[in-house]
């Protein structure tokens, strides 16, 4: 395949919406939050950016030149899980684990990264749930001369130590959470000494920290719309790459914990959906946490401690403590406000997945495609084998595309636990 351009801009969808989500609101007040109100956890130019509604917002160039380091990123077709499934689908993924840090969450963390920096941060904290984007920010707070501090959920922390290795290798300091550093982290662990942890738990204790401090900000690795906005490179490539196969997709797939591979991915094909491509749109959740599935569509706060704005979204209750699955960057209470949005619309559909099945697919693909995938990204790859099938009993031929958002390669131990019998749904 000729290689395609490494895009220029990000893609903003807010410019092509018939509506906005409605806005956040201030977690004390409970009035509409302002720009101001969001100054003690992010910088400014960041700020601008979850704020905008212009189509495209340019990318720096130094940001540019860091991604020139691994993209644009692979299309490939999977040709020989094509043949296992005996399907007359034609099935392609996008591979987002060619990067040091293993997965897609590495195009936000070098943006969030070059812009604190140039407003003058001098260090970040933030969460992270199964590591990878612990990990991506890390290798970007190094890239860009940043400390870093990670409030890494507890039973990932246990499970995933080469994560944690890794985020040190880079400089980071990575914090157990719920950890007794944090008044967040402390009333939990007064309420549940052996408590697991969640994303929600880390987010405050993260939070806690950048707010007492002005040269210390937040980073946040998924559900906010500049999250989003970022991730967008991995949607233009595909349509460019799409393009010079002459393919267009009929079903688009992509697992969802926060919603930031799903939208980056499927955003720029929304627009094209919303201008009447006929394009199914998949967001794959662990059965265990299935927040679009069964969540309710309301305001919520995206972290336990209540000191994050509330969001409009689909959520399963902020003080909600997933399972200790293994594809711990889904387990989230709630969701992106722009993918609740387009899942209230019937835009896109949803899906749940039990871990066993996951795992089931994920090996599978490991066995004809030769790539570990990561146990978040084998959900996508669960589905789209569900579609595959799909098409060879109803003979039909379409084209399903999914995001293979990372690898698999740090997350060995939860396939040893896979194959010894240790899983369960």
């Amino acid at each position: 395949m000729s290689k395609v351009n490494l895009p220029k801009y990000y893609y903003n969808l807010k410019a092509d919406l018939p509506e906005l989500p409605p806005p956040p609101l201030h977690p004390f007040t409970g009035q509409p939050i302002s720009p101001a109100d969001l100054e003690s956890l992010f910088p400014k130019s960041l700020i601008e950016q979850e704020i905008s509604t212009e189509r495209f917002i340019e990318i720096p160039e130094k940001v540019r030149e860091a991604y020139a380091e691994y993209r644009p990123t692979p299309l490939k077709r999977a040709k020989k899980l094509e043949k296992y499934l005996n399907t007359p689908a034609r099935i392609y993924f996008k591979y987002e684990g060619t990067n040091a840090s293993g997965s897609h969450k590495l195009n936000t963390a070098l943006a969030q990264a070059y812009f604190n920096k140039l407003d003058g941060t001098e260090q970040l904290t933030t969460e992270t749930g199964a590591g990878q984007w612990g990990s991506a920010l890390a290798y970007a707070a190094n890239f860009f001369g940043l400390k870093l501090t990670v409030y890494m959920v507890g039973i990932s922390y246990d499970q995933k130590p080469y994560r944690r290795i890794f985020m040190e290798t880079f400089g980071a300091r990575v914090v157990k959470s719920p950890s007794p550093e944090t008044a967040a982290g402390r009333k939990v662990l007064e309420a549940d000494p052996n408590s697991p942890g969640s994303l929600g738990i880390a987010i405050s204790e993260a939070v806690e920290v950048a707010m007492s401090d002005p040269k210390t900000k937040y980073a946040l690795g998924s559900v906010l719309d500049h999250v989003l906005l970022h991730q967008t490179v991995i949607g233009q490539e595909v349509y460019e790459e799409l393009s010079l196969l002459g393919e267009k997709p009929d079903v688009l797939i992509a697992c969802v914990g926060g919603g930031s591979n799903f939208g980056g991915f499927t955003f720029p094909f929304v627009r094209e959906k919303l201008k009447g491509e006929n394009i199914e749109i998949i967001a794959v959740e662990p059965k265990a946490c299935p927040t679009l599935t069964e969540g309710e569509y309301k305001y919520d706060f995206g972290d336990v401690a209540g000191l994050t704005p509330k969001m409009p979204m689909y959520t399963l209750g902020y003080d909600f403590i997933p399972p200790g699955i293994h594809a711990g960057g889904l387990r989230y209470h709630g969701d992106s406000p722009l993918v609740s949005l387009l899942y209230k619309n019937k835009i896109i559909s949803a899906k749940a997945y039990p871990q066993l099945k996951v795992f089931e697919a994920g090996v599978t693909f490991a066995r004809t495609e030769g790539i570990i995938p990561a146990p978040e990204s084998s959900h996508a790859i669960a589905a789209a084998i569900d579609e595959a099938i799909k098409c060879r009993e109803e003979s039909v031929a379409k084209t399903i595309v999914f995001n293979l958002s990372g690898h698999g390669y740090f997350d060995l131990s939860a396939y040893e636990a896979y194959f010894a019998g240790k899983l369960k749904d």
